[in-house]
């Protein structure tokens, strides 16, 4: 049994009411069981209880056993000095306010259903690959579907967070911050570090001072990643050194390591090469991507924007002086599908939030309800149990379902589960679950009372 358990059945009233009364035997009345604090602090907030008589406002607190106030240091703590109640399991040690007075403490095990307690113990120790699994199709489609419209916007407004912070690293400059997590999302998951290290190293202000000469843009990128420090037998490569040795010392640059760059066991279309002049023929068509991405209104608009041709050295090379099959090396559809879904709506969203802008947040929604869902692996045995996405926004929640809440164990936070513990359970299910010996005595008196 957890804590968290408590705090559910407190929340929700998952209990008995009828007849409450602290171990010292006064009648207890929940008006408000309170807000649930998720900081610091007493675990709910605000509270009106009636106590023998006396109506009280204040905090509740809860522990398995009430041994654990002094366990956590609650008595030296002046957080918990309004606390009115103190709610648990067990009564194995009287607790006072720092004056001496005896907190009220409520036993809530008799008060509680055997029933409701299976069916926690049954998601607690589920070994599926989800703990609801062998019960999810009994959550109504319509509850699905609320649950995870409210999750895609948890999963954006957590990726904000990240964003927030790489804003203000960069004096809450909206370009350069999409700059950098644009390129990192270029370099896949092999190259993304190194592709950030470069960014970071490469001010966006510097390129778009040449944002009118695609030779100098390569000469920049390709340069300070790195890639000019040998010896070429191509013409080309042998000019973007010298136009970068001009620019260094122009910009005082220090390029990175060329070390950083993994080529090994990846296909050639996706070689850091392949896409750095991607990026430079980007920067070369539209300055500054996030403007673009702002005005974009639709999925198919900023596909046009980011699908571009390559200069023609790079149509015919993967690498410097290896000669391949002419080839346009476009960004694929899928893969401008993924920076939409990872980078340019997450961005917008953030943008929206930001700038108090409903219209941004919304349009970013939209965007992910117009891509194809991402193909992996969790979203592959999400369908093999019963969901299926079909557009990136229900990929999304169904992935920040399993991360933040399957993963976690977070069942009672979560409305499927919630669900779940409304259903009775059939007798054949209540067998096959270890129960605590006290449910099993509480069991009797009970069950005629059960929520």
């Amino acid at each position: 049994m957890k804590e968290d358990f408590l705090h559910f059945v407190w929340r929700l009233r998952r209990f008995r009411q009828k007849g409450l009364q602290t171990t010292t035997g006064d009648a207890v009345e929940v008006l408000v069981p309170g807000q649930h604090n998720h900081n610091a602090g007493p675990d709910f907030l605000d509270a009106r209880i009636r106590i023998g008589g006396t109506l009280w406002a204040g905090n509740v607190e809860m522990h398995l056993r009430s041994s654990q106030w002094l366990a956590h240091g609650h008595e030296t703590d002046p957080n918990y000095d309004n606390v009115i109640l103190h709610v648990v399991l067990e009564e194995d040690v009287v607790i006072c306010h720092s004056d001496g007075v005896r907190i009220p403490c409520l036993n809530l095990r008799p008060y509680l259903s055997p029933s409701l307690a299976h069916q926690y113990l049954r998601l607690l120790h589920s070994e599926d690959w989800i703990p609801c699994q062998p019960q999810l199709h009994r959550v109504p489609d319509i509850n699905r579907q609320i649950w995870l419209d409210r999750l895609l916007v948890e999963r954006l407004e957590h990726r904000t967070q990240q964003l927030a912070e790489r804003l203000k690293k960069n004096q809450q400059d909206w370009e350069e911050t999409f700059y950098q997590r644009f390129a990192w999302a270029l370099g896949l998951r092999v190259n993304a570090d190194a592709f950030l290290m470069l960014a970071e190293s490469l001010p966006l202000k510097v390129l778009l001072r040449h944002r009118d000469s695609l030779r100098q843009l390569e000469a920049l990128l390709f340069g300070q990643a790195g890639l000019l420090e040998e010896e070429f037998a191509d013409e080309y490569p042998r000019l973007l050194q010298q136009e970068y040795l001009f620019l260094r010392k122009k910009f005082g640059l220090e390029p990175i390591s060329a070390n950083h760059w993994k080529f090994m066991r990846m296909r050639p279309a996706n070689f850091p090469t392949v896409r750095l002049a991607q990026w430079a023929t980007l920067l070369f068509r539209t300055g500054q991507l996030f403007g673009k991405m702002l005005v974009a209104q639709n999925v198919r608009e900023i596909e046009n924007a980011l699908v571009v041709e390559l200069s023609n050295y790079w149509q015919t090379h993967y690498r410097f002086d290896k000669e391949s099959v002419k080839n346009p090396k476009r960004l694929g559809k899928a893969r401008i599908h993924l920076l939409i879904i990872n980078i340019i709506a997450p961005f917008i969203f953030f943008y929206g939030k930001e700038r108090g802008e409903d219209q941004y947040q919304e349009r970013a929604l939209r965007l992910l309800e117009e891509v194809p869902t991402e193909k992996n692996q969790v979203l592959k045995q999400w369908e093999q149990i019963g969901i299926k996405a079909e557009q990136a926004a229900q990929g999304q929640a169904l992935l920040h379902l399993k991360q933040q809440y399957c993963d976690k164990r977070r069942c009672l936070e979560c409305a499927f589960g919630a669900q779940l513990l409304k259903r009775p359970l059939r007798a054949e299910e209540e067998a096959e679950l270890y129960l605590p010996i006290w449910w099993l005595e509480s069991a009797a008196e009970n069950k005629s009372e059960e929520l």
